[in-house]
């Protein structure tokens, strides 16, 4: 019942709390990041959802778009502004998934969403982690977030869509909040993004 019903249910009403409650935050942050970021203070990108439903995530834009010769998009680290590094330093850029959560897209608690790109690279039990829909943290993001392997993440996740229960995302909100206070569980180097996913990691 809860997973057909009432986690939809939680995750709506819950999300348009926060939308109201965060207006603020959600308010000055987009206008720092449009004098900072040119006008360009939302970052939109696709990716998979519940059963692997294309969808665009929405999160304020902590990076910069310049390109090397062969444009392509210069290293994470020589992109990440000053204000992207604040923003993300407190988890401020997921905010906007709220709207995303509202649309049904995605859930408050969830694997989280990936590139797209890597869908072909999932073995099958990989592929379970879109049995669900993607969420803004997850079991995986309280268990090591960026500091575990790629293949221990999938796990991680795969437990989850075979786990879900009102219980487990008390738990899995409770230690967000903790992990988000005390900056636990990022990779040195404040922030530094996961390594590509290659089907082998």
């Amino acid at each position: 019942m809860y997973t057909l019903f009432f986690k939809r249910f939680f995750d709506f009403v819950i999300a348009l709390i926060g939308i109201v409650m965060l207006s603020p935050v959600l308010l000055v942050t987009t206008l720092i990041l449009m004098f900072t970021n040119g006008g360009k203070p939302f970052f939109f990108q696709p990716r998979p959802g519940k059963k692997e439903r294309v969808f665009k995530i929405i999160k304020f834009k902590s990076m910069n778009d310049k390109k090397d010769s062969d444009g392509e998009l210069l290293p994470f680290e020589q992109r990440i502004t000053a204000t992207g590094k604040f923003i993300r330093k407190y988890s401020l850029d997921e905010i906007p998934q709220l709207f995303n959560v509202l649309k049904g897209d995605m859930s408050l608690i969830g694997p989280r969403p990936l590139l797209v790109k890597y869908l072909p690279l999932y073995s099958e039990e990989q592929s379970k982690r879109h049995d669900v829909r993607p969420g803004i943290t997850g079991w995986a993001q309280i268990n090591g977030r960026n500091t575990i392997s790629w293949s221990q993440k999938f796990k991680l996740d795969v437990w989850y869509t075979q786990n879900v229960s009102f219980k487990t995302d008390i738990k899995i909100i409770l230690l967000t909040i903790k992990k988000v206070v005390y900056k636990e569980d990022i990779n040195s180097g404040e922030n530094v993004n996961m390594p590509t996913f290659n089907g082998n990691n």
